[in-house]
């Protein structure tokens, strides 16, 4: 079961956190999986650890954010591959800040990353996608479901994010390409780390019990455990799911009363 033999799956954000995590299990199941992502260094060694694992990757440097490179790196997919089976738009940052605080840089920002950089794949690949069908995952937050303090402007993307993979699986339903997100609580991630470490010197390990907490599970999830919920819902059998938001949040959002 989810074997993704002689399907070609592309990862944006494959080169660190979640995006790594599902880079990595997908070509673990047979997929031929291309690594996007903005940081050269981590990129390639993500695809390095999978070649040594015997698997198949290739790294794309990329800014989701410029759509002409996101129409470039898909050109030259094109190029080694007949079709893209799997679109997984994992890219993503995150913005601590309320509605006052938050500067329009930050904001456009935002917007440029996580709104714009799904939209430049969902425009470029889709059309190849529509020939023969596949399966397009992106990733949301529990912060578009609940009010989270100071997430301003990362909640309002994350809601883009939603309304998106509605829009999609809604108006490609007939040409056979599924299309769902989900909706991970907080998740153990290098950004988690750097997070405390510049905010909370000294108290990393305090603030880390404090965060992890506030999942009524009583800990974050493993960047693995995203990555086994987007494998079932990209393989064929998943292949009655679509226009769903899927939350991963050890009960956050229904539990937290």
């Amino acid at each position: 079961m989810f074997r993704l033999d002689h399907k070609t799956a592309i990862v944006t954000g494959g080169g660190s956190g979640i995006g790594r995590a599902i880079a990595k299990i997908f070509a673990t199941q047979g997929a031929h999986v291309f690594v996007l992502d903005l940081n050269e260094q981590e990129g390639k060694q993500v695809v390095e650890e999978i070649k040594n694992a015997k698997g198949n990757a290739v790294f794309k440097q990329c800014n989701v954010g410029s759509q002409a490179d996101v129409d470039n790196v898909i050109h030259d997919i094109l190029k080694e591959v007949s079709v893209i089976n799997i679109l997984l738009n994992i890219a993503g940052i995150a913005h601590i800040g309320n509605a006052e605080n938050t500067n329009e840089n930050d904001f456009d920002r935002l917007i440029n990353v996580n709104v714009k950089g799904v939209y430049n794949c969902l425009h470029a690949v889709i059309p190849h996608m529509k020939k023969g069908g596949g399966v397009i995952l992106n990733m949301a937050s529990v912060a578009s479901s609940v009010g989270i303090p100071d997430r301003f402007a990362y909640t309002m993307t994350k809601g883009a994010v939603v309304g998106m993979t509605l829009s999609v699986a809604k108006d490609y339903i007939h040409q056979n390409i599924r299309c769902n997100c989900i909706s991970p609580g907080r998740v153990h991630t290098p950004f988690v780390d750097g997070f405390l470490a510049k905010n909370y010197p000294g108290k990393e390990k305090e603030m880390f019990e404090k965060l992890s907490k506030t999942q009524p599970i009583g800990r974050m999830a493993q960047p693995e455990e995203v990555a086994n919920l987007a494998l079932y819902l990209c393989s064929d059998e998943a292949a009655f799911i679509t226009g769903c938001d899927y939350a991963i949040d050890g009960g956050f959002i229904k539990l937290n009363n």
